[in-house]
């Protein structure tokens, strides 16, 4: 068989969101340094639609979970002609039980198989997980949090699985280089929150938080979409609050950074335990300061007082008094997000990011 690199990502979710495009950035690098890249979707536009784009070839299948004899069949007749050491990275336990079992099928032990771990759960410790846990060549966990959380499961217990085979990597973006621009010189302060419109982002704090901001020259845009229920439930709440007057809504886009910077700071107010958060980075990477909680990975890359203000989920009086500080403070501002754009620079690049992956990627002798 040819000794071609060889990358192919597994992406079952039907909706665009974070470990969608963590999976295309990964692909868009490693297409660029020259390996074959291919990716398998479930055929859904929102996401088939931006590997189109990145000229990522797709396949189909049905990746519907363990359960899934037509996809067990499609990965073992698909495997069967993919290069020797070829790397499959998935990004849920159930398709990596799959990709090991065509794996195992077709006999090809050369095929690599890595899963990266995208959220805060304890690990499961059934006969088939573990036994899954132990075959794959390596699990990526998108931070600390993710990690502590899924070895938990076994803390007073020895691990089913080899420990060097666990491994923290932060996450990155992979962007075009460029600085970040000054702050608009004219008009209102701006908060910014952008991501999906769903439950446990906090949604619900920052609208209760607006009505002791009013006396502040300050506007907040919400950038994301949602369930229209859940969306109308916001609407309603901020009408209710009488701070619909203060809000912009703009639908979500795949390329945020225009919109933050026109914007003064962020606002990432999650409830839930959050593995690991792209919108962070992307306030970072643009030299923004933000208000964030927190209860997951934020504080393993971002410090309160240093380069971001943290706050406790749930809190609107912490919530709003933080985003009145740097609303009513261009320095703090200034200060705070230039340590944030050089955190990321130094410790969180691309560059570092995909040198370390590629490690991963590469099979031990």
């Amino acid at each position: 068989m040819s000794r071609e690199r060889c990358l192919v990502h597994i992406v079952p979710s039907n909706r665009w969101g974070g470990a969608e495009r963590y999976a295309l950035d990964i692909c868009r690098h490693f297409l660029s340094e020259g390996w074959h890249v291919e990716a398998y979707t479930r055929d859904a536009k929102a996401v088939d639609c931006l590997f189109a784009e990145a000229r990522i070839p797709l396949r189909h299948a049905p990746l519907q979970g363990l359960a899934d004899p037509a996809t067990l069949m499609e990965f073992v007749r698909d495997f069967r002609e993919l290069p020797e050491e070829t790397v499959i990275h998935t990004h849920r336990y159930r398709d990596a039980v799959l990709a090991l079992a065509a794996r195992r099928i077709i006999s090809r032990p050369d095929l690599r198989i890595v899963n990266t771990r995208h959220i805060v759960r304890r690990g499961h410790d059934s006969w088939l997980y573990r036994r899954m846990y132990r075959s794959l060549d390596a699990q990526v966990f998108v931070s600390e949090a993710a990690c502590n959380r899924f070895l938990a499961t076994w803390r007073r217990r020895r691990l089913p699985f080899p420990k060097d085979r666990v491994i923290v990597l932060h996450n990155s973006l992979y962007l075009p280089s460029y600085e970040a621009a000054p702050e608009p010189e004219k008009g209102p302060v701006i908060a910014m929150f952008h991501g999906p419109l769903v439950a446990g982002k906090g949604l619900e704090t920052l609208i209760d938080a607006l009505p002791r901001l009013k006396s502040l020259r300050m506007r907040l845009r919400i950038v994301g979409t949602g369930h229209p229920d859940y969306v109308d439930a916001l609407r309603r709440r901020a009408q209710t609050r009488d701070v619909m007057e203060m809000i912009d809504w703009h639908k979500y886009t795949t390329d945020p950074h225009t919109l933050i910077r026109e914007a003064h700071f962020g606002v990432l107010p999650s409830v839930v335990s959050e593995a690991f958060g792209l919108s962070n980075l992307e306030y970072m990477i643009n030299g923004r300061p933000q208000v964030c909680t927190g209860n997951g990975a934020q504080t393993e890359y971002l410090t309160n007082g240093t380069d971001a203000i943290v706050v406790p989920p749930g809190s609107v009086e912490d919530l709003a008094e933080a985003m009145r500080r740097l609303a009513s403070d261009p320095g703090l501002r200034a200060r705070l997000g230039a340590a944030a754009r050089a955190n990321y620079m130094r410790g969180l690049s691309w560059r570092g990011f995909a040198s370390r992956l590629e490690e991963i990627y590469r099979p031990s002798r």
